[in-house]
C-alpha cells in the first residue's frame, strides 16, 4: 500500500467533486437556518446522510421518508449532510460556521465512505488517515458543543461483494473506527451486519446502487438509531 507524507483527510477542503446539488448554496442554506431550528440532533454526513431527508430540504431524497419520521418525528434536527464529502469537506464546514453556536443533545457522524474513493480531485484516503480525519471532526464537536452525545456510525458496507478491495477498506476504517469511539467515549453503531445478505453479499433492496440506501436500508438505520437514542437518554 501507498505511503503518504500528507494527511489529506484532515486537512479542511471546499466542494471537491460535482453532484447532483449545488454544495455553495447547501451551506448557505444551512447559515441561514440553523439557529432558528436549534437542533436536538445533527446529523454529519455525506450524500446517505444528505438525501435521507430533513433541512435544510434537499432536491433529492432517496426513499419514501418513513423511516425519517420514525426515528426523527417530533425531534428538531439539522442535516449536515453533503453529497459526495468526505472528512476534510466536513472539517471545513465545521470551521466555517455551520456548527457554531448550537448546543444539541446528540451528534450522529456517518462520514468515510467517500475517502474510499479516486477521483481526479483527491486520492482515497487509508484506512488510518480516515480514522484521523473523524478524530479531527470529533474534536471540533467537542469544542463547539462539549455536552453533546456522539453517535459513531461505521461506515456502511459498500460494492456488492465481500470480496470487494474497498469493502475490505471498509472493514479495516471500521475497526479503527470502534478503537477511536472507545478511546474517546464515542458510543459507536455498525448496522453492517443486518444489510447483508448470508453470503456477505450487499442486497440491492437495501443500497440500490451498492452504496446509497433504499427506504429498507434507511429503516435499518432509523431502527438501530432510535434505540440508541431512546436507551441513552433515559
Amino acid at each position: 500500500m501507498k505511503t503518504h507524507t500528507v494527511n489529506t483527510a484532515v486537512i479542511p477542503a471546499t466542494k471537491l467533486e460535482e453532484d447532483s446539488y449545488d454544495w455553495w448554496e447547501r451551506h448557505e442554506q444551512v447559515l441561514q437556518i440553523r439557529k432558528e431550528i436549534d437542533p436536538e440532533i445533527v446529523l454529519i454526513g455525506d450524500s446517505i446522510t444528505h438525501f435521507w431527508g430533513g433541512l435544510p430540504v434537499s432536491t433529492s431524497r432517496h426513499g419514501t421518508g418513513q423511516a425519517w419520521e420514525s426515528v426523527f418525528g417530533g425531534r428538531r434536527v439539522l442535516n449536515l449532510g453533503f453529497g459526495w464529502d468526505r472528512t476534510q469537506n466536513v472539517l471545513w464546514r465545521l470551521d466555517n460556521g455551520q456548527f457554531g453556536g448550537l448546543s444539541p443533545k446528540w451528534v450522529v457522524i456517518n462520514i468515510g465512505t467517500n475517502n474510499t474513493s479516486e477521483t481526479d480531485n483527491a486520492r482515497a484516503s487509508t484506512a488510518e488517515e480516515a480514522r484521523d480525519g473523524v478524530r479531527a471532526i470529533v474534536e471540533r464537536v467537542r469544542k463547539h458543543a462539549p455536552s453533546a452525545r456522539i453517535v459513531l456510525m461505521a461506515v456502511f458496507p459498500r460494492e456488492e461483494s465481500p470480496e470487494d478491495p474497498r469493502r475490505k477498506l471498509i472493514g479495516r476504517m471500521n475497526e479503527l473506527y470502534a478503537e477511536l469511539a472507545a478511546e474517546l467515549g464515542l458510543t459507536f453503531l455498525d448496522i453492517g451486519p443486518s444489510m447483508l445478505a448470508e453470503d456477505g453479499n450487499l442486497p440491492r433492496e437495501i443500497a440500490f446502487d451498492t452504496c446509497h440506501l433504499t427506504e429498507q436500508g434507511y429503516q435499518l438505520w432509523a431502527d438501530a438509531l432510535r434505540e440508541v437514542l431512546n436507551r441513552e437518554s433515559k
